[in-house]
Formats: C-alpha cells, structure tokens, sequence
C-alpha cells in the first residue's frame, strides 16, 4: 500500500481526459442517446433568455467590416502575412468553416462555428486556422455577444475578398455558436487521418458512402495531391465532381470555386511535415490552443508548413485578378515534389514576368503551382469548356464566382426569412427554397369553424394525421430545409415519395383544395393541411378525457413549383419514419439508430421523441395502416395505453423475424399484438424505458396528452422562423 504523499493520486487515472475509458465503453452496442442531447443549454454561457438575432440587429456591421478590412493588412509578428495580406489565410477559414456541409443531412457547414472545435479543429485540412481564428479574437472580443464566432469566420473571408478587390454578393449573419464539440456527427468510419474507407468500391468515387462529401478523413473536399494522394488530374476530376455534387455544387460552380479560391493567396510547404507538432486538441497547455508548432527556422512565414504543397496560385496573389486561367491555359505543367515532398504541378518555360513575388522575401520571384484539383479544370473535357469560357469572359467568372461564394457561405442558414443585416442581396435564389408570404389572417372563430370543417370531411383523423405529418416531418435543423411551410408535399417530387404514401395523399389533397376553394376567405393549402392534423389530435386528446386547445398559428405559405428546385429535395425523401413505424428497405443501420437521427434532425429531445412514439402508435398512425406497436385497444384514442402495455409485466416479448416480435400474454399464451425493433426499444434501453414508466404511471394521463400536444406543436412549427 503506497502511503506517499507525492504518489498517491487522488483520482482515477485517465477518468476525465480518456474517452476510451467510458463507463459505457464496456457496452459498445448499447443505443447511444448523446445525439439527442447535443448542445444541451447547460454548456451555452448565455443563458436561456439570451436572444442572438437580436443581439445582431444592434451591430453596427459597416464598422466591423472596416475593422476586417484594417485586420487584413495588419501583418502581426508571431504569425506574419502572406504579401502583408492575410486574405488568403482568412479566405481558407472561412471556406473551410462553410466547405463541411452535405445535403445528404444537411450537416455541416458554417452555421455553427464548430471549426473551433474537435473533430474539426484538428483535421489536416485545418492546418493553421487556429491561427486565423485568434488573429480575430481581438475583433470577437471588442463585438462580444452581438458578433458569433460563425458570423464573424464568414464575414473575414467576404471582407477578405473585398479588401483584396472583389465585389462580393452580400453577407447575411444569424449564424448561432455552439459551445461544445458536435461529437456525434459522422464524418466516416476510418480511425486514421486521411484513410480511404467510405466507398464500396475504392477505385469508384461514385461508391463514396452516404452522407459523406469528402473523400478522406480529414479533408473539406478532395486530396490536392491527387487520388489517395497519387496524382491523376482526369481521376481527380471524378472524385471532385462527386464531392461537390454532394455539397450542394454544380460544373460550373464547381470550377468558379475552385478557380476562385486559388485566385488569391497560396499554399504552405517549404519544410518538414513529419516534424510539426501535435495537432491542437493534442497539444499540451503551453501551446494554449495552437497546434502543428514548427521547430524550423522561423517556424513561419517563409518557413511556413500546411499541406505541404508549396506556392501561390497565380501572379498577383495578394488581390483578385486574371492570372488564374492564363497561367493554368497557356502553360504546360510537369509534375514536381514541394520542400515538403508534396506532389504539386510547375509550369515549363514560364516567363518572368508570369512568376509571383515570394510571400515574405523581397526581390525574390518563384514559379507558380497547381494542385491536382486545379489541373482537373484543364484536363476534364467538361470542366475545361467552362474554364475556357471563364478565360475569355472575366466579368461572367466574376459573377459565377461571386453568387457560388454566398451559395457555398450561406448554403446552410436556411431560408431568406433567417437572413440578418443590412448586406443581404436582395433576389431570392432558388437554393433558398423561397415561400410566398401570404396576405390574410385568421380569427380564432375562424380557425375553429376550419377545424369543424375538416373533421366534418369525410377524411379519417389518421389521414390528417398523416398528411400533417409527413409535411412537416422533411425538416431537419441542420440547414433549416424542409417542413410544411410551403406545401411542397402536394409538388414534385414530394408528391412520389413512397413514404408519403401517394394514393392516400392525392385524396387528402384533393379534400382540402375543395376546402380551400369553398371558403369564404384566403388559406393557404399549407396551413390547412396543418390544421387537419391539429384538429384530429385535438378530437383524439377530448376521446380520452382530456380537453385541450392544441395552439395552430397561420402563416404558411404555398410555393409554386417555379420556386422550387426539385432535384435539390430529392435528399429530404425520407428513407424511413420510426414515428410511423416505417422503413422503405433494409439498412445495414438498426432502425432505433435511424429513429435518434430522424428525430435529432427534427430538433427532438429525447422525452420529445418518446411521447411522439407513443402518440403516434395509440392514434394508428403506421405507414400502410401496420398493426405494429399499437398496444391499444382504443385505436385513434390518444392514450397512454402504448407505454402502459409495453410495461407490462403480463407480457413476453418473441422475435418472430426480421425486425418484428409478438408480444404474448403469459397467462393465455396467446398473441396480443406486433411490435418492431422501434417499439420495443423504448423498454429495452434504460434510458428510454425510464421516460416510458414515466408517462405509463397512472396520475400521468393527462401529463402525456399535453406533452404529445406540445411536441406535436412544435413539430408543426419547426419551420416557423417567424414565430422564433
């Protein structure tokens, strides 16, 4: 027994720095709820009451744009400027920070400021942004809580571009920081920087697994060296229009991207890679948030390492200019190794006068480089017919560029309505999935002579029910898409979509266009379908004792299908409804898995998502009218029945195949009824089963009845950024 002062530690090693060493480590295949209680408001210094959007609407944005401005010629000595302009540095920043997102689920993206932290923070596509971030704290520290760390990545990289002589397309801020690691956003399987293990098949990019855009851990996009590092400017091109397709990019937005990212600033690799130090979330605390520390030299500026790829892009890199598609058209390129031992391409026989100054040594001219990426734009047929057609127009490149940025900058805020300050361009783009605004109002006699209206149908409760929610259910939180603002669902492709059971939909939708036009005032179809379904919950909660006015607010729009970009909402299908009991196929994912994902994205707590279950199972809300999980005998009732009969002790539980299970009454041994892995998750997780018991007490009845209201309302609402 050590009876040492000096040695006997006074807590278990490791117990609050190694996560490996989680108690729950010892269950690896128990259902992981961290993902419903992601940004919880015990982390947020804030406080609940504190409103960002307006705290935005008092800043003065023209002065923080001069002070950018001031900023990006400020050459700082612990972390000199390229050129004296660390435009290009902030310009990958902001990038970077927006470059994360996919449409797959929305994830991603700038709209967070999650670059500050892990994963991101230390990927080895962020190598020396910490440095750009804390070049700004000065900035974030004079605005305070007017100015989030998010607004302010993307308003450094515009202010950079105008600073260095190009006419941005506007700024919009309403971005809110988060205040801890978003730790369970998936960002691939591999368990090494920069491995390959998300495709089917490694020599397809096409085979790229889903949600994920970028081709290797670690990376915004594509390697700059080539295809696992190996360069091949026609294979990068396929991984290049893979991944950009995946960010929400087309050809030609792809090409204005890349070209104009590259315009300005350069790459950093004139040293040794192997020899930097720790990444940020592994440097110990003398670094004090710094990262890759390089004992060469100066262990900047001139000796400066990043990618490893070394040199500027074009011949002016300190201000936008045309230099880009002459020096990648008109010259040959060879390819060469970097001091770093990087692959990047060198034009032959270049012209003096064609060389960029060196970023921090006077007199001193070195070659331009090209990475992979950028060589694709010459080899790709398709991709050369737009850089080619940027070449002669500079002006249209100008434009191309200009709109690509703000789409790239603001592809995850959401629509127009989200959009803060005095910059923000005034034309509704159709990636902004527009909704008209409507002209009327409603009275609350009104709305209750809609609702008797709509009972009175001859549509069932479950049929409103369903089409309230399979409308609102496409939202999902991450980039504010989707939801029942706009009536999309009565458009293609939402009209289609299996999940949304279009037989059932057309003869709901025709019921209420009847409705619509047969009284005596404007609604919209978009808010009538949400009255339906609020009205059926209602008549559902009186059946079981309980009287409530569930809250409906007006205001939804119809959008045309001029306003909408199909092919762009082809991603928000859903693939499977645990609240519908509902899966479109077999997935190598547990249904429960898919369920906590479905319901993160809809903004659900996990109290939230468990009322819902059981609402939606009592009400008989199953995809196709499936018996399974209605543990009631009061079908379309909304009772507690379906989680006091799943706590019930009377029963056995039986798998009988693939994701379904019988439920057996001991005493008789007969089948009382089905179940799916997503019922029965809710008694065999122990969290999930603790909120179960909950609302199966006795003197809960009516406590569960106003939650599923409350959670249903909100639901309903997600996407009523008018009501926030």
């Amino acid at each position: 027994m050590n009876t040492s002062k000096k040695g006997k530690c006074p807590v278990m090693h490791g117990s609050n720095t190694d996560t490996d060493k989680s108690v729950m480590s010892w269950w690896p295949n128990a259902l992981n709820l961290d993902i419903l209680h992601q940004h919880d408001c015990k982390v947020n210094p804030n406080g609940k009451d504190f409103n960002y959007r307006e705290e935005f609407k008092k800043l003065d944005l023209e002065a923080v744009k001069n002070d950018l401005k001031a900023l990006m010629t400020d050459s700082q000595e612990w972390w000199p400027a390229d050129w004296g302009h660390y435009g290009g540095l902030m310009i990958r920043m902001a990038w970077h920070s927006a470059g994360t997102y996919r449409i797959a689920d929305g994830r991603g993206g700038s709209n967070t400021g999650n670059q500050r932290f892990a994963p991101l923070n230390s990927w080895p596509d962020n190598v020396n942004l910490d440095k750009a971030r804390r070049l700004l704290w000065p900035i974030k520290k004079k605005y305070g809580n007017k100015l989030s760390w998010a607004d302010l990545m993307i308003l450094a990289g515009n202010m950079a571009y105008e600073s260095m002589g190009f006419k941005t397309y506007g700024f919009a801020g309403g971005r809110e920081d988060i205040w801890h690691p978003e730790k369970d956003i998936y960002w691939g399987a591999e368990k090494e920087w920069l491995g390959k293990d998300r495709y089917a098949d490694k020599e397809d990019e096409e085979s790229l697994e889903n949600p994920l855009a970028a081709v290797q851990m670690g990376l915004i996009y594509v390697n700059p060296e080539g295809v696992n590092g190996q360069p091949d400017p026609k294979k990068t091109a396929e991984a290049m229009r893979v991944t950009f397709e995946r960010m929400a990019m087309n050809d030609e937005e792809t090409v204005a991207l890349t070209a104009g990212g590259h315009t300005v600033g350069k790459a950093h690799g004139n040293g040794d890679a192997s020899i930097l130090g720790p990444d940020p979330e592994a440097a110990d605390v003398e670094e004090q948030g710094f990262g890759w520390k390089n004992p060469q030299g100066k262990g900047n500026a001139e000796n400066t390492v990043t990618s490893g790829i070394e040199g500027a892009w074009t011949t002016y890199p300190d201000k936008w200019n045309k230099t880009y598609f002459h020096l990648l058209l008109n010259y040959d390129w060879e390819l060469k190794k970097s001091p770093a031992g990087a692959w990047q391409w060198e034009p032959i026989n270049i012209k003096e006068e064609d060389k960029p100054a060196d970023a921090h040594i006077p007199g001193l001219k070195k070659n331009p480089m090209m990475t992979d990426a950028d060589m694709a734009l010459k080899m790709d047929p398709e991709y050369r017919k737009i850089a080619e057609k940027f070449y002669r127009d500079p002006q249209l490149f100008a434009e191309v560029f200009a709109k690509a940025w703000f789409k790239l900058t603001h592809r995850d805020l959401g629509p127009k309505s989200r959009y803060l300050g005095s910059d923000v361009p005034k034309e509704d783009l159709i990636w902004q999935d527009p909704v008209p605004a409507v002209d009327y109002s409603l009275s609350e006699k009104e709305i209750d002579e809609l609702k008797k209206i709509l009972l009175d149908s001859g549509l069932t409760r479950t049929e409103l029910i369903n089409t309230a929610w399979d409308s609102a259910r496409t939202f999902r939180g991450s980039d504010f898409r989707g939801g029942a603002n706009g009536a999309r669902i009565r458009l293609a492709p939402q009209k289609d979509w299996e999940g949304n059971e279009p037989g059932r939909l057309q003869k709901v939708l025709k019921k209420l266009t009847e409705i619509q036009k047969g009284w005596s005032k404007k609604v919209s179809l978009a808010d009538l379908i949400i009255l339906g379904g609020t009205a059926a919950v209602e008549k559902a909660a009186h059946d079981a004792g309980v009287n409530i006015k569930v809250p409906f607010t007006p205001g939804r729009g119809d959008a045309s299908p001029e306003m909408t970009d199909a092919e762009s909402f082809d991603v928000l299908e859903p693939l499977h409804d645990g609240f519908r009991n509902w899966q479109k196929k077999d997935y190598a994912v547990k249904p429960e898995e898919m369920l906590l994902d479905r319901a993160q994205l809809m903004g659900l707590t996990a109290p939230e998502m468990t009322v819902l279950i059981g609402g939606m199972r009592v009400l008989g809300t199953n995809f196709g009218g499936t018996k399974h999980g209605i543990f009631t005998d009061k079908e379309g009732v909304l009772s507690n029945d379906f989680f006091v009969n799943l706590t019930d002790m009377r029963y056995t539980w039986k798998p009988v195949g693939e994701n379904l299970y019988e439920i057996i009454e001991r005493s008789s041994g007969e089948k009382k009824w089905t179940a799916t892995r997503v019922d029965l998750v809710f008694g065999s997780n122990s969290v999930l089963r603790s909120y179960s018991e909950y609302y199966a007490q006795d003197d809960n009845k009516e406590k569960f009845v106003k939650d599923f209201a409350e959670a249903w309302v909100k639901v309903m609402n997600a996407d009523r950024f008018d009501l926030a």
